[in-house]
């Protein structure tokens, strides 16, 4: 069969798509530098040998063809002292692996013309490493020279030029020929040597550890290296994107001289400085952008001050930063359509941006791993207790607040310190949820943690460190590091803000934050809540609040009580009223008071005197959780609710009065049989009868319950007789569903299930779709056969949580809500799982 001739062969860049010709055939590579032609792109004058003929480069004709080629496509001929011109050959496969051939660079040197090149340049030692290294892979390679004596001579002689001159004496003495000063003679060897490096057991075993075919092709590509003055001419890399800002702006390094593969650390120069500077790259990372729809990163040349492209490829993990303003830039030029913009980015990416970070450098001393309760991270001194919280951060010294387990009154504590550690309790825990409500990073349930107030100390193990030291928590992984390490400040970029507007009117799904205040309330609405999902009327009772609902539980006899419950019902009043100030015309969810007793009651001998100390233990139980909490407390006192409820009345009367009328829904929690609910909501409509009577004002509200054990899921048809909504508490229907304790399960079996495989996540973060999911489910569609409009959402952890929250618009609740600063990741989330079909008011497809 005659050989195919040379021009056939041969595939100058821009023409591979013309004759056919796919990556498999012209290597990552050479497909890419024809798209840059595509494009209109400035390019390296350069051609591809394809995979399938890649060995016929080792001929001297078809070298002598390519050197002509390339000399043509330049402009410029090798030799011409005027303007040098020499050649560099690389190597690409299919797709971008590991473990490639490495360029040769300066094809077309020689001991003789090496000085004159080297003036032109205006550097000494321009080409003198690059050829050297040139010259070994060939000596080696395709002369036969020993690498064992290669390696001596580049030992013997540290200095470049020396160096050369020993690598040539060497081959010319033990090569199978001198190396030759012809180019396309260096070609014709510098192909061979780069086909035997990729035939060498050492490629092989890359392939092989890469999954790759043993006999994987390669394609070669020879490109044109000119040579010009240094003050006008180099190489470098660039991305598109700042990585701190993410906005459009060059951002890179320039070096002097000729390219090698691996410039020195350090020698590089920022673009300001290159001749042009960014404008010359600028317009062709924005077309590169607009074709891949991704931050781009280029390896580019720069001769007499005009810039060429040598490769061009989307970014590699690119700052996140850069990602979210592309696609918004994208989307406002047209390029991309918003609903596609907003897909691109992901609800866990939200996150990332919206907390700060810890900036790890690997020296770090890790004390501890817990649960991660609250994303973010901080760095502060140790306290141990909530007063020296208050004390210490009074200053403005940020502390991280250490304790075995939180209780309602260390909440001032808390919101006092910069982060919360805790020994025990996990993500649906009193510290993390609180942690969570005030944005604050948390890691609880660290196995080995131990708390000693008295002593002042904390064990992580056996390592101790002492009140006044510091340490760095992340939230996000639930490290714990020792000192004091540099955190992030996190700054999400403006377009994050127009993203997830486009996605809002993407999601079906709407999103609330569980709020307990005015303050939490603002912060939500700013990162977008559409109102308040849950409001834990027991958060109120927090800190200088507790005596009051302390007093009610322990009052010695009803008088005391209904005194206790008058200043209870005046306390609650004026928060409600904050409250719904801040929430305005939106709707909000008010949940009657719902927390185990162990929360609100002194610890042993802490109670006033003897008489309070013995009612307090009659209250005491074994099992707090499935005590006496929600409704079951308010059917034991029965002026409770009541009092509740007409302080929230009157709240709402009084913000009417300035013009603000929220959406009110008052929840009765924890029931279980549709008699309670019965008698609860009796409770809640004589409060609006009595409010009513008393200012003359009737409160629009709506009565429901909280879905929190799997006999009101099973029972969710009779419920809806008596409730107009229902709000999914899904971190007490997954306790009670699979018995496991939510304060302890998780750092005594969940790990270790996880670790096993026994679970992929937590089922406090994560909902379980085939146990709690499907009672969800079950109860859906009970409630809505009994009462087909009845309002359903989510109120529990998993309203923040993205698989969670695609499980739930699956299922068609009419909301999640969510603590403040998940919001937007929620909003997020439910975009990416809107169903595509649905359409916007213009009638394109979603």
């Amino acid at each position: 069969m005659p050989a195919e001739a040379p021009g056939r062969i041969l595939v100058p860049y821009g023409q591979g798509r013309i004759r056919g010709l796919g990556a498999d055939e012209l290597g990552a590579h050479g497909a890419a530098m024809d798209r840059l032609v595509a494009l209109g792109l400035p390019v390296v004058p350069g051609l591809t040998v394809p995979a399938r003929t890649s060995a016929s480069l080792c001929e001297p004709g078809t070298a002598e063809a390519a050197v002509d080629l390339v000399e043509q496509l330049s402009g410029r001929r090798i030799g011409d002292a005027a303007r040098p011109l020499l050649l560099r050959l690389s190597a690409s496969t299919p797709t971008e692996i590991a473990g490639l051939p490495p360029d040769l660079a300066c094809l077309g040197v020689t001991a003789a013309n090496m000085d004159a090149l080297c003036a032109v340049i205006g550097r000494a030692d321009a080409l003198h490493e690059v050829w050297a290294a040139t010259v070994r892979m060939i000596a080696e390679y395709a002369l036969d020279v020993p690498a064992a004596m290669l390696d001596d001579a580049s030992l013997d002689a540290p200095d470049p030029r020396t160096r050369i001159e020993a690598l040539l004496d060497l081959t010319a003495r033990h090569g199978s020929r001198p190396f030759p000063d012809d180019p396309a003679q260096q070609l014709a060897l510098a192909a061979r040597a780069v086909l035997r490096r990729w035939d060498s057991p050492r490629a092989r075993r890359s392939r092989k550890a890469q999954r790759l075919p043993a006999d994987l092709d390669i394609a070669l590509h020879l490109q044109a290296l000119r040579i010009g003055p240094a003050d006008h001419s180099g190489y470098g890399t660039a991305v598109s994107r700042h990585p701190e800002t993410g906005l459009l702006s060059p951002h890179g390094s320039f070096f002097r001289g000729v390219r090698r593969s691996a410039p020195p650390p350090h020698t590089g120069e920022p673009l300001d400085r290159l001749a042009g500077g960014r404008a010359l790259l600028e317009h062709a990372l924005l077309t590169l952008e607009r074709h891949l729809h991704a931050p781009v990163s280029v390896d580019f040349e720069v001769r007499d001050d005009e810039i060429s492209l040598l490769a061009a490829s989307a970014q590699q993990r690119p700052p996140l930063r850069a990602s979210v303003c592309l696609a918004a830039d994208l989307a406002r030029d047209g390029a991309l359509a918003p609903e596609e913009a907003v897909l691109r980015i992901g609800p866990a990416q939200v996150q990332e941006l919206l907390h700060p970070r810890l900036r790890l450098t690997g020296g770090e001393e890790l004390l501890v791993k817990g649960l991660a309760a609250s994303p973010g991270a901080a760095a502060g001194v140790i306290v141990l207790s909530s007063e020296r919280a208050l004390e210490v951060g009074a200053d403005g010294t940020p502390v991280v607040l250490v304790a075995h387990e939180t209780t309602p009154a260390d909440v001032p504590g808390m919101l006092a310190s910069a982060a919360v550690l805790t020994g025990s309790g996990g993500i649906a825990s009193h510290a993390a949820v609180v942690a969570r409500g005030a944005g604050r990073p948390a890691v609880c349930g660290v196995d080995g943690l131990r708390v000693d107030r008295v002593a002042g100390t904390v064990w992580f193990g056996d390592r101790v460190l002492r009140e006044g030291d510091t340490v760095s928590l992340d939230g996000r992984t639930g490290a714990v590091y020792a000192g004091r390490l540099g955190v992030s400040v996190a700054a999400p970029p403006p377009e994050l803000s127009t993203l997830l507007d486009w996605a809002d009117g993407m999601r079906r799904l709407g999103v609330r934050a569980n709020a307990d205040s005015a303050a939490e309330v603002s912060t939500a609405v700013a990162l977008g809540a559409e109102g308040v999902g849950l409001c834990r009327t027991e958060h109120q009772f927090l800190g200088e609040r507790l005596p009051l609902i302390r007093r009610v539980l322990l009052a010695a006899d009803p008088a005391a009580r209904d005194e206790a419950l008058t200043a209870l019902e005046h306390a609650q009043h004026e928060d409600f009223r904050a409250l719904l100030a801040a929430v305005g015309n939106r709707p909000v969810t008010v949940r009657l008071l719902d927390a185990p007793l162990h929360e609100f009651l002194p610890a042993p001998g802490d109670a006033s005197d003897a008489g309070e100390e013995q009612r307090a233990a009659g209250l005491r139980e074994a099992n707090p959780m499935l005590g006496l909490r929600g409704v079951r407390l308010a059917l034991s006192h029965e002026r409770l609710y009541p009092a509740q409820a007409e302080a929230l009345f009157a709240a709402w009367a009084d913000v009417a009065a300035t013009g603000v009328r929220p959406e009110l829904e008052v929840m009765i929690p924890l029931v279980s049989m549709a008699e309670e609910l019965a008698v609860a909501a009796v409770y809640v409509r004589e409060a609006a009868a009595a409010v009513a009577a008393r200012t003359g004002v009737v409160v629009p509200y709506r009565l429901g319950t909280m879905i929190e054990t799997p006999r009101a899921a099973l029972l969710a048809g009779e419920l809806a007789e008596h409730a107009e909504f229902f709000s999914f508490g899904t971190n007490d229907l997954t306790q009670l569903t699979y018995g496991f304790s939510r304060d302890d399960v998780e750092r005594q079996v969940l790990a270790g299930y996880q670790e096993r495989g026994l679970l992929t996540a937590s089922p406090f973060a994560r909902l379980d779709p085939h146990g709690v999911g499907a009672l969800i489910a079950l109860a859906v569609e009970r409630a809505r056969g009994v009462r087909p409009g009845i309002k359903l959402g989510v109120c529990g952890e998993h309203g923040g949580d993205p698989e969670s929250i695609a499980f739930c618009d699956g299922l068609g609740l009419d909301y999640v809500s969510c603590s403040p600063h998940r919001v937007p990741v929620a909003r997020m989330a439910a975009a990416h799982s809107a169903p595509r079909e649905r359409h916007d008011e213009n009638g394109s497809a979603r």
